[in-house]
């Protein structure tokens, strides 16, 4: 999945709903972030540094809808 395919609106903060699901994010920017501790984008917007197991929690619906809409 590439950067430049979706450009969401931000969402600077950590509070809310966004923190009860796992989101897509490019692969290489969550392995970056991984190394690096730098913030990663998810598609919905979310602002974050991935730090817990994402099989743990619901995928983010919005996350998915924008997924699913890039393959058609």
């Amino acid at each position: 999945m590439s950067d430049t395919l979706v450009s969401p609106d931000v969402v600077t903060t950590d509070e809310g709903d966004h923190d009860r699901f796992s989101h897509y994010a490019n692969k290489d920017k969550i392995m970056q972030s991984a190394i690096e501790g730098t913030p990663v984008i998810a598609l919905c917007g979310k602002v974050w540094i991935p730090s817990r197991d994402p099989q743990k929690y619901p995928t983010c619906p919005t996350c998915k809808d924008i997924y699913e809409s890039l393959d058609e």
